[in-house]
């Protein structure tokens, strides 16, 4: 039996990586598609369709909502790979396959690729996306244009999965590819690149101070003068954080001279 054929969209290319890495292991899986965007992946998708669909939620330029409205009525059996609010999850993910949180636990992943694959050899597929759209459609309706923005994370420590609050989160600090969390007595490593992390952040709880550095806005006590006119953060778990030159101007307008 020729193996299933597998598109994944995200515009990370490290997560997508981690993807293509799970992937291969699993014998049945035939052709990998990767796309970073909603664009990309319709066209991909049009010239070879695939079985199954792994799909981000939010992306630059158009989020996974978009493709999901965008899709023929022969469609792939669908799963969300997101780091999505989990409440919005649960509304919409009735209808999908299934879907997985970031960072992605491996025997989680199995086992949602499993069940994509049951839809797609019992030939399920069309009613599935039907239904699918119609809850996207209510979704939206339900959400208006509110921001969606993260309120927890899971966190993976001693072999178990810890729940971080957004709110208990004093900085996210860059780690090579990874993010590190810092809480007030402790950090943990969380797996996604800063950079796609603040996309995801309540603005007005948190500010990128550095290229290498989120602040919350409110664990800043004090801010300091440093050389060359840049600041140091005095943060409430005692840490400094230095302010980046290029961030300087907006930490000045937007905390230092805030009303």
């Amino acid at each position: 039996m020729t193996g299933l054929s597998v598109l994944i969209v995200d515009d990370e290319p490290l997560a997508r990586r981690r993807i293509v890495r799970l992937l291969a292991r699993i014998d049945w899986v035939g052709d990998i598609g990767e796309a970073a965007n909603v664009d990309d992946a319709a066209a991909r998708m049009t010239d070879c369709p695939p079985d199954i669909l792994l799909l981000d939620i939010q992306m630059p330029g158009g989020d996974g909502f978009e493709l999901i409205e965008r899709l023929p009525g022969a469609a792939p059996a669908i799963v969300f790979v997101t780091a999505f609010d989990h409440h919005a999850v649960r509304a919409f993910a009735l209808n999908a396959v299934d879907y997985i949180t970031k960072p992605i636990e491996p025997g989680r992943f199995h086992l949602a690729l499993d069940r994509a694959r049951g839809v797609v050899e019992a030939g399920r597929r069309s009613d599935r996306l039907a239904e699918l759209q119609e809850t996207v459609a209510s979704l939206k309706r339900a959400l208006g244009d509110r921001p969606r923005h993260a309120t927890e994370f899971w966190v993976k420590s001693q072999g178990e999965y810890l729940r971080i609050a957004a709110e208990e989160i004093i900085r996210f600090q860059a780690d090579r590819d990874y993010v590190r969390l810092h809480v007030h007595d402790a950090d943990f490593l969380y797996q996604e690149s800063l950079a796609s992390l603040e996309r995801r952040l309540d603005p007005d709880e948190f500010v990128r101070v550095h290229r290498g550095t989120i602040v919350r806005r409110r664990a800043i006590l004090r801010i300091k003068p440093a050389p060359f006119a840049s600041l140091v953060l005095m943060l409430t778990d005692g840490s400094e954080a230095r302010v980046g030159r290029t961030y300087t101007p907006a930490v000045r307008a937007g905390i230092v001279n805030a009303p």
